[in-house]
């Protein structure tokens, strides 16, 4: 009689959540969370029910899901794998929810067999309860989101409590990150380890005796780590010279970045299976990390080089992930900003940017961004003193714009040269009456703010909705 009832339950709830769902998207609102929950709501039970039927492939950490997510998904269209993925990166419990039952028919069967879930790195001890991967992709932990996530160490805890539900899984981990390559010792899991080699990246950062940053001591004994490279942040070539923890072996690696431009990069890969020369279409240090992530993860399904290459020249960047919208002669390049680490990196990529541009920064501090903003003073903004000749203006907008222009003007950037616009779309106007023909204007919002900039840009410029 239970099984009954609960087979009711189940088929109501899909039933329900599908038909808001429908009613949300009609409305113009993404329908991507509120569906999940009233399904869980109905029947608690339905996670479990409904991920059984899908071969999992599960991506978590702190920057990089959302793109390694649409890399991958590009690569398992390549390979001819029908999937259904959570593209709009609602990667909690409730999104997971959403993501399945949008696939699934009314007879209970799924559309598709494999299902490719971004998973939020606090979410992911709760998901792995129930939803069993086939493979989980660790990209990253980086400080984040203070009063939301907690101390680093934390995040951690969670993640490797989440995997010991799954000791099935392959777990394929960044070897270059002393936190997340941790998560691979003492485990019965298949583990792959994927980073750059040591001279993969012809300037790396010299190591300061002095630096601290997110990781800098080591898990085991508290002894501060040496490096032989440093790429960015944590992630490199480390050593603690007190209990001779230190970086394993990489099974998928970087071998050379052969260009590093602010349009694309080029890379040399090094496989169990061969090397292999590609283009990757997006720019950045940090993106390097996210497609050698996926290619770990195509190279751990035996994929071809030959159809990874093609995914990776291919894929088309996530809503908000350096998403570029192409105004005849002008552009626009929204990039999510959320963290001290991911907003240097967004900076030094703005460094290798050649034609002049105009820079918006949306800051807002609701709780999906995180209320404590302190972080804003942790990212290397002092850098942009360097450009700002070329920088037509800089623009802050947001619930926390004075404080951004604040951190903008003890980075060196002339007050003059700073615009505070709290009407997004005045904002919007403004910065592109200073484009000139060949230039950009770059935004850099937080999580909320890139939504409402989204929607904006959608109804201006017809996009596609943030969901698809």
């Amino acid at each position: 009689m239970k099984r009954i009832i609960n087979f009711i339950l189940c088929r109501i709830a899909v039933i329900a959540a599908k038909a808001m769902i429908f009613l949300l998207r009609v409305a113009g609102s993404g329908g991507t969370s509120f569906p999940g929950k009233l399904a869980i709501k109905i029947y608690p039970g339905i996670l479990s029910e409904l991920s059984r039927k899908y071969r999992i492939f599960m991506i978590t950490g702190t920057n990089g899901k959302t793109t390694t997510s649409r890399i991958i998904a590009e690569i398992l269209k390549e390979n001819g794998i029908s999937y259904v993925a959570n593209k709009s990166g609602a990667n909690l419990i409730s999104g997971i929810a959403t993501c399945l039952i949008s696939d699934i028919k009314i007879n209970m069967t799924p559309g598709s067999h494999t299902a490719l879930l971004e998973v939020d790195e606090a979410a992911f001890r709760v998901a792995t309860e129930t939803v069993k991967p086939a493979a989980v992709v660790v990209t990253n932990f980086f400080r984040d989101q203070l009063d939301r996530y907690g101390e680093l160490y934390d995040t951690l805890k969670t993640v490797r409590k989440g995997i010991s539900h799954i000791p099935d899984a392959t777990l394929i981990l960044n070897v270059d990150d002393s936190l997340c390559a941790s998560l691979g010792n003492n485990v019965s899991n298949p583990v792959i380890y994927y980073g750059f080699d040591e001279q993969a990246v012809s300037s790396v950062q010299e190591q300061d005796p002095a630096l601290n940053h997110d990781a800098s001591f080591c898990l085991f004994c508290k002894t501060k780590y040496q490096y032989k490279s440093r790429f960015y942040g944590h992630l490199g070539h480390f050593a603690c010279p007190g209990c001779g923890y230190g970086r394993p072996e990489a099974l998928v690696s970087v071998e050379k970045v052969t260009v590093l431009s602010g349009d694309f990069s080029a890379v040399i890969f090094n496989t169990p299976s061969g090397k292999f020369s590609a283009q990757i279409n997006l720019p950045g240090l940090y993106n390097i990390y996210n497609a050698l992530a996926a290619t770990a993860f195509a190279e751990t399904l035996g994929f071809s080089h030959e159809k990874t290459v093609y995914a990776l020249s291919a894929f088309e960047s996530g809503f908000g992930r350096m998403e570029s919208i192409s105004l005849e002669d002008r552009t626009i390049q929204v990039i999510l900003i959320k963290n001290p680490v991911g907003f240097s990196q967004v900076i030094n990529f703005l460094l290798t940017v050649e034609n002049a541009a105009v820079i918006s920064f949306i800051i807002n501090d609701n709780l999906a961004d995180g209320t404590d903003i302190s972080w804003l003073w942790d990212a290397e903004l002092e850098v942009l003193a360097d450009i700002q000749d070329r920088v037509s203006a800089f623009f802050v907008s947001g619930t926390r714009a004075d404080d951004m222009a604040v951190r903008l003007k003890y980075a060196g950037i002339y007050s003059n040269r700073i615009t505070i616009e709290n009407d997004k779309g005045a904002m919007l106007d403004a910065a592109l009456n200073l484009l000139r023909p060949g230039e950009t204007l770059y935004i850099l919002p937080t999580y909320t703010a890139m939504l409402d900039i989204r929607k904006t840009l959608e109804k201006r410029y017809k996009l596609k909705y943030f969901w698809q």
